[in-house]
């Protein structure tokens, strides 16, 4: 009975666990239509819950967002979006995705410009960069995203990109003029289209772009500039650097999701890969291992790599369920031509805060023992009980045959001691081949019996005159045996008497 409770214990938590289980689901109402102004920070809410835990991903207008993306940070279950932009408005996704299905959350998001005539610019975003107050007001030009324009001193590596903003507006609308070391640059060189001219884009770098690129914005109500230093710097044939703090020792929850980032500097595109240390004594559990210093290492599954404007490559890995066996060293490896760079980093697991049920064949072990310590012990008292009994029977069974066989003849005419070695009980208890043989040696006799009174008859008729004797007995009986087998046997005795 106490097995059987256990056994419907851990069904029901077996049943209550796989029923919690699912896709994930939106735990919280959304606003899906959201407002910010230019220059604030947004924070968009991805409220999903499920088991297990599903992996998020948000993506932009169809483009995934990740770590590349300077003002854009990935949180548990939100977007951040520092210093928003003109540009930033658009329609974003948030996708959370487990081993049972997924669901998505939409936001869309409209960016206010205060400069402008007050509508929103919810899906152009450069109509706010040019648009002109109706109100008739002259408005001096002002730079509409700040944030992008601080960094006035870049350096880039020959064959790199560039790209420098000097968005505005004003009332009227203002123009501008690019200009290199003081000396306006032509059409061709700042491209063609209202947006194209308020974005400077030098692709392919070569040392002859480097110089001071100023920017000269102007209408009826005044003016303002903006200068940036490019320095175009020759590559060097060298091998990759890891530029900043990553990878960076982490912590996390037993079943969290954590990561690693690595940032590398590299004349050319390097290969970045992930390592973890195999502990001593795992070398089995994995096909390949490389050596690494004093150390071996598995290689990791590695994502994309993303190129950033500033020359340098970023990857980063994703830790997703992590278990005990997730903890241990993990090493960034940047390589190219030229040789490689690695920095390691540890991750550090927490215990599972979970209680463990113990298996049921351990809990149940002592209850089916019972059943053997008590049947063993009675089968064996059955089976000598049974052996005992039919011993008992066959010699009473033998016995009391000898007994009636004895009482069955009258007193004159029992056999002596001699004749009864064979007593008819015994005969019933004797094999079937040895009564038979004794039943042919009773025949042998009674017939020697009869051939020795026929001489002794002829023997007086040549003598003489034959004496008379009286007949004083004859006596004829029959004797009948049934033996267990189920063979019956008859004979008979005859005995004489003067």
């Amino acid at each position: 009975m106490e097995l059987l409770w256990i056994a419907l214990f851990i069904f029901d938590i077996i049943l209550l666990t796989d029923s919690a289980r699912g896709p994930p689901r939106v735990s919280e109402k959304i606003t899906h239509r959201q407002t910010v102004r230019i220059g604030r920070t947004m924070k968009l809410q991805c409220p999903v819950e499920g088991d297990p835990p599903p992996l998020i991903m948000w993506t932009k207008d169809g483009r995934n967002i990740h770590s590349g993306w300077m003002r854009f940070r990935v949180l548990q279950q939100a977007l951040r979006i520092k210093e928003v932009e003109a540009e930033d408005a658009g329609t974003f996704i948030c996708k959370a995705t487990n081993g049972f299905g997924s669901v998505n959350i939409n936001y869309t998001l409209i960016v206010i410009d205060d400069s402008s005539s007050g509508r929103n610019s919810g899906g152009t975003t450069g109509d706010t960069e040019y648009s002109t107050d109706l109100s008739g007001k002259l408005v001096r030009p002002r730079f509409t995203q700040p944030a992008k324009m601080r960094k006035r001193v870049i350096a880039r590596p020959v064959g790199s990109s560039v790209r420098l903003k000097c968005t505005a507006s004003g009332n009227p609308r203002p123009d501008i003029v690019w200009l290199k070391d003081s000396r306006p640059l032509a059409p061709e060189e700042v491209g063609e289209g209202r947006k194209k001219k308020w974005t400077l884009s030098l692709k392919n770098l070569t040392p002859e772009h480097s110089g001071k690129y100023t920017c000269h914005v102007s209408n009826r109500a005044g003016e303002i500039n903006a200068t940036y230093k490019v320095e175009v710097i020759q590559r060097t044939n060298s091998k990759p650097i890891l530029t900043g703090t990553h990878p960076v020792n982490t912590t996390v929850d037993y079943g969290g999701t954590t990561s690693f980032q690595c940032k590398v500097r590299s004349d050319v595109k390097p290969v970045i890969q992930w390592l973890k240390r195999v502990e001593p004594g795992d070398e089995n559990k994995f096909n390949s291992t490389i050596e690494v210093g004093d150390y071996r290492f598995v290689v990791l599954p590695t994502g994309e790599v993303w190129s950033r404007p500033d020359g340098s490559y970023l990857n980063k890995l994703l830790i997703t369920r992590a278990k005990e066996e997730d903890a241990g060293m993990y090493i960034c490896l940047g390589a190219n031509t030229m040789g490689y760079s690695f920095r390691s980093a540890f991750l550090t697991v927490l215990p599972d805060p979970k209680p463990h049920f113990s298996p049921v064949p351990a809990v149940s072990s002592p209850g089916l023992l019972w059943p053997v310590i008590i049947g063993l012990p009675a089968v064996v008292v059955f089976i000598l009980g049974t052996v005992l009994l039919w011993f008992c029977q066959s010699e009473k069974h033998c016995s009391s045959g000898a007994i009636v066989n004895a009482q069955a003849l009258p007193n004159g005419h029992r056999q002596p001691p001699r004749d009864r070695a064979l007593p008819g009980g015994d005969k019933d208890c004797m094999g079937s081949a040895a009564y038979e043989e004794y039943l042919a040696q009773q025949q042998q006799q009674q017939q020697q019996q009869q051939q020795q009174q026929q001489q002794q008859q002829q023997l007086l008729l040549t003598q003489g005159a034959p004496k008379v004797y009286p007949k004083i007995y004859t006596d004829i009986h029959t004797h009948t045996h049934s033996h267990v087998d189920g063979k019956v046997h008859q004979h008979q005795h005859i005995h004489y008497q003067c």
